[in-house]
């Protein structure tokens, strides 16, 4: 069947539309784009010149801000003293030198050996001072004398194994309290304290504070320490 005439004309004009139509649409996007960038960037110069300021807001000397009509709540409080509440407090490196630390002494006779280990571990580890700091050295040195006369209650000085290791297989060596405090009575004392410090370099570093010696003499007489003040009422073996 052929086109007729209108058909024949009808698709020459939808062709024609096709063409034209891209390029004009192109064209004017092209310069609609270019006109609102140009705008946009003078918008932006215009907007960014200078920062603009409040006019009733007055600048602390903290750099806080506070507006006009609120300071009469302010008033005074200059003369109230520094904010110690809202601080956080944190020992400063004079507040624990260890030229200045405090040097203790106790007599280990006849004292449960757990009540004593736990009042020396607070005393090296500074638990008694106001302003204990967990991760700071603030404790004192404690010097133990008299460790082989430390006591244990019930079974303990047949059933209390210490255990040591070589380091090679099969180097397991176990031994009674009864036996370690005849042959080095310091040592039962010096791992009950190490028990109750942090592990880490910090708890190794307040080890050191402890001085524990088998009978009553000490090299520390230079130090004048005084007696290690003892709370727990339960600490001695004879009421």
């Amino acid at each position: 069947m052929a086109p007729t005439a209108a058909a024949t004309a009808m698709a020459a004009q939808f062709a024609s539309m096709a063409v034209s139509s891209p390029s004009i649409s192109a064209a004017k996007l092209s310069s609609s784009f270019t006109a609102n960038n140009a705008s946009l960037l003078s918008l932006r110069k215009r907007v960014s010149v200078a920062p603009v300021r409040p006019r009733s807001v007055d600048v602390q000397a903290k750099g806080g801000f506070i507006p006009a009509e609120h300071r009469w709540m302010y008033e005074g409080i200059e003369k109230m003293g520094p904010d110690v509440w809202n601080t956080t407090y944190y020992p400063k490196a004079d507040d624990h030198k260890n030229v200045e630390k405090k040097w203790y002494i106790v007599d280990a006779t006849d004292k449960r050996l757990g009540r004593l280990a736990s009042t020396i571990a607070i005393h090296i580890r500074g638990k008694n001072v106001p302003a204990y700091t967990p991760s700071t050295d603030m404790g004192a040195y404690v010097v133990v004398i008299n460790a082989e006369k430390v006591a244990v209650t019930g079974k303990k000085r047949e059933q209390k194994l210490y255990r040591r290791h070589s380091g090679r297989p099969g180097g397991m060596t176990e031994e009674t309290f009864d036996n370690l405090q005849r042959r080095i009575p310091q040592r039962i004392v010096e791992a009950a304290v190490r028990g109750m410090l942090p592990k880490g370099r910090l708890g190794r570093r307040l080890f050191t504070h402890l001085k524990v010696y088998e009978g009553s003499d000490h090299p520390h007489i230079a130090q004048q320490p005084a007696p290690l003040p003892i709370a727990d009422k339960r600490i001695n073996i004879v009421q």
